[in-house]
Parts: C-alpha cells; sequence; structure tokens
C-alpha cells in the first residue's frame, strides 16, 4: 500500500527483466496503479489501456457486452482484457494469443490474468495462430510491439484478409498502431488506402495518446 501512495509522487519499480523480444520489460508502481513497460513504451495499463479503451467505447460498451468470443493477438499483461471483464462485463469466451511465455507469467503474476475464468491464453505467434485457427470471432484486437516496433506482416495483404476472413457477422477489428515518424504515417494511409471492400467498413482514429492511431474494420454483411 505504501508504494501504491508512493506512486502518486515518483513511479516505483518493482521488478525489470531482459526480454529477447523487447528487451527489458519492468513493472512499475504509476499515478496508484501497476503498469507494464517495454525499454521505450508503455506495454499494458496506464496509456495503452486508455487508448483500448477508447476504441471499445467507439463501439460501444453495450455491443460488445453481448458478443460471443474476442481474440486478443498480442497480450502482454493484459490490461484490455482486464477492461473487457472488468469495464464491460464481457462474459464470452477471450482467447488471448502471446508470443512471449516469459511476460505471459509476469502477467500472471502481477495482473492475475490466470483468475479470469472466461479466458484462454495460447503462446504461439499471431501469424502462425490466424493461419491455424478454425475459429470465428466477433471482436478480434490486435495490439502486438516488440518495444516501438511492429511487425511487418501486420500491414501485409495476407494477414489482415485472414483476420476478416475470422470476423463474424457484423464483427469488429481493433487494430492498435504507432505512428513516430512520417513513413508510420505513411504506412498507415496506404493500409486504409488500399483495404477495398465492400463488406468491411475501415476508419481510424489518430492521434490517441500523441503516437497512437487505432485503425478500425467492421464487417457489414452477413457472409
Amino acid at each position: 500500500m505504501l508504494r501504491k501512495l508512493l506512486s502518486y509522487i515518483i513511479p516505483i519499480k518493482i521488478y525489470k527483466t531482459k526480454s529477447t523480444l523487447s528487451k527489458t520489460i519492468e513493472v512499475t508502481w504509476a499515478n496508484g496503479e501497476l503498469v507494464l513497460d517495454s525499454e521505450n513504451t508503455n506495454y499494458s495499463y496506464g496509456s495503452l489501456q486508455r487508448i483500448l479503451r477508447k476504441g471499445l467505447k467507439h463501439f460501444g460498451f453495450e455491443r460488445i457486452a453481448k458478443m460471443d468470443n474476442a481474440l486478443v493477438l498480442g497480450v502482454a499483461g493484459g490490461s484490455v482484457i482486464k477492461t473487457l471483464v472488468d469495464e464491460i462485463h464481457f462474459e464470452g469466451q477471450i482467447t488471448g494469443v502471446d508470443i512471449d511465455p516469459h511476460i505471459i507469467k509476469i502477467a500472471n503474476e502481477y495482473f492475475k490474468l490466470n483468475e479470469i475464468k472466461n479466458l484462454n491464453i495460447i503462446i504461439d505467434d499471431a501469424f502462425e495462430f490466424v493461419l491455424k485457427t478454425k475459429d470465428r470471432y466477433d471482436l478480434i484486437i490486435i495490439d502486438i510491439f516488440q518495444d516501438t516496433t511492429m511487425p511487418n506482416f501486420l500491414f501485409e495483404k495476407f494477414f489482415i484478409n485472414r483476420i476478416c476472413f475470422l470476423l463474424k457477422s457484423k464483427g469488429v477489428v481493433l487494430f492498435n498502431t504507432m505512428c513516430l515518424t512520417a513513413g508510420d504515417n505513411f504506412r498507415n494511409q496506404n493500409f486504409i488506402k488500399d483495404f477495398n471492400d465492400n463488406n468491411y467498413k475501415i476508419q481510424s482514429i489518430p492521434r490517441v495518446e500523441l503516437h497512437n492511431e487505432l485503425i478500425i474494420i467492421e464487417k457489414l454483411n452477413s457472409k
């Protein structure tokens, strides 16, 4: 409790480890809450939770609460999963996919993800998982970073086509991206411009928490 109170004055680091994927992983008390950070960015809770919450609010919490299943690609500390369960009261099945077993161990120890009954965590590469899964989802959240870098496959046409294929009728995708350079902005603009399918609606919410842009895809048809 003392650490939590002191964190309103100064961040208090309680755990730090090296990661082959994200260089450094830290758990810190900051402004009264536990957050998970990589070397250069917030990974879970803190600003990231606010960013993804804004995207979920765009769809409407009431609409999401009625959905049957959700897929989260990139779990980290699980802040968006906590938003689904604690704030939206989502009772459907949540599948979380993360490539790093170490970060899931941290999430279980410090953020108690393993206590969420309707959550199934799968340790796998997101690209490989979406190729293999036979399930369909009402909500797909893409939140994959290696520190401040986003894997190139996320913006490839084959990957996003597969993501859309996995959507149920009226399903939605919430894709969190980071724009630190002019090249990142250009990448996102091209991604949205090249997405040309009348069965889907695509739009963006730019400059969320300064450096993030949310890309939103909604399936319009009943296929």
